[in-house]
């Protein structure tokens, strides 16, 4: 028995994600691992620099993981809503985003909004504004 059929077994995989990738398993990209390391370190409470995965008493099963497939329980449940552009891609879930002007970042939809954060709005704005400032320079 492996030891990812071993932790699904034993409860600490979620079987349902496991059955939601069985025909459209893959290998995850370079940007996908590195997101998902980034989730883990940061905000994954089971996780320890120094114990690694506080649940399983081992080195976290989410940081070798190279295709899709079987995810934690707790990863799946807790961390990777917080990212919906990687649940989404990881999911069968879809969700609309779109592209900021600024940055070029894809971001998801919150109803009007346009840029992907206050920064990128600020920046637009103020280029607006120089632009205003430019035309109107001569008219007073």
């Amino acid at each position: 028995m492996s030891l990812a059929e071993n932790r699904v077994t034993s409860g600490q995989l979620d079987p349902k994600s496991q059955s939601l990738f069985d025909d459209v398993e893959r290998e995850l990209t370079r940007d996908e691992r590195k997101a998902i390391s980034k989730l883990v370190k940061g905000e994954c409470a089971n996780y320890c620099r120094e114990y690694g995965c506080l649940q399983l008493n081992d080195a976290c099963f989410m940081l070798g993981k190279c295709w899709t497939g079987a995810y934690c329980k707790y990863f799946r449940n807790a961390v990777l809503p917080l990212d919906p552009i990687l649940e989404s891609a990881l999911t069968d879930k879809s969700i609309e985003t779109r592209i900021c002007p600024v940055c070029d970042t894809e971001f998801p939809v919150g109803g009007k909004q346009k840029y992907c954060s206050d920064v990128c709005a600020a920046k637009s704005k103020k280029k607006k504004q120089r632009e205003y400032m430019r035309k109107n320079r001569g008219r007073c």
